[in-house]
């Protein structure tokens, strides 16, 4: 894989991901927001990604329940059956158009929340943290979009990084319909 995804090491057969080392979800830094990115690509892929959760997140875990879960946690209570239970393919996601962005979010089961940012500093921020971006190189409007972007769970904001979480489908499952 190349491109943003190419900064957590792995390795790809075919439809399916594998990384080289456990990923740092303790949200204590760039690591993090790296991870969440690599996550987060490979999902909208529609890749099959197998691997180990690092750290104890200083975060709602829940934020992350639309990526694939990992196969393993450091410990038993970090909460991978609860992921496991939750996760389902195309729970969160979001599709581009001309100046705005439209997001689905059934993070919750029973809902369905679909928002269109379509303000010019909301969209530009969104876009923007489809890198991972230290908070400090936020300006201060960057920063106000990243709190209303916040209060919508659309990104995880933690150790002084911040990335978007919703992918945005290239291969959707077949029938797709059931999404």
């Amino acid at each position: 894989m190349t491109g943003p995804a190419a900064t957590v090491p792995h390795r790809r057969t075919g439809q399916r991901v594998e990384a080289a080392g456990p990923l740092d979800l303790s949200g204590s830094g760039r690591g993090t927001a790296e991870a969440v990115r690599f996550l987060r690509e490979c999902q909208g892929l529609g890749l099959r990604v197998d691997w180990r959760a690092a750290g104890t997140p200083s975060y709602d875990l829940a934020l992350l329940h639309h990526l694939p879960p990992p196969t393993s946690f450091p410990s038993p209570a970090s909460g991978q059956a609860g992921w496991r239970a939750a996760y389902g393919h195309g729970i969160l996601y979001h599709r581009r158009g001309p100046d705005f962005v439209t997001v689905l979010d059934r993070r919750e089961r029973g809902t369905a929340v679909r928002l269109t940012l379509d303000h010019p500093a909301l969209v530009g921020t969104f876009l923007r943290l489809l890198e991972p971006t230290p908070l400090d190189a936020l300006d201060p409007v960057g920063r106000e979009a990243l709190g209303l972007l916040g209060d919508e769970r659309l990104v995880l904001a933690a150790g002084g990084w911040a990335v978007s979480l919703p992918p945005r489908i290239r291969r959707w499952p077949v029938p797709c319909t059931a999404i």
